[in-house]
């Protein structure tokens, strides 16, 4: 039995051992011009687990795609707050 359940285990693709990608929007302070939104953006990408980011300089927000099992909303948060732009959680 148990090397029937081993040999399921390791059949298994990776991916689905991986938690689901998060995503969330950040609303982004300070962003007052055209080269903000790239700085942001760049703050964020370089975070590990971030898959995904789209920053609305109009609206004042960022769109992150993200692994929970690798970051977080505060990691993310941080990372915009370090580059200058304090951000939280849009609710």
């Amino acid at each position: 039995m148990r090397k029937l359940l081993l040999a399921v285990l390791v059949a298994l693709p990776l991916v689905t051992l991986a938690a689901a990608p998060e995503t969330v929007t950040l609303d982004v302070l300070k962003m007052t011009c055209a080269v903000c939104p790239i700085t942001v953006k760049k703050s964020l990408e370089k975070l590990p687990g971030v898959s995904a980011v789209k920053v609305d300089f109009d609206e004042k927000t960022a769109i992150v795609t993200f692994d929970p099992a690798i970051t977080n909303s505060e990691a993310l948060t941080a990372a915009t707050t370090n580059a200058g732009y304090p951000s939280s959680v849009h609710k």
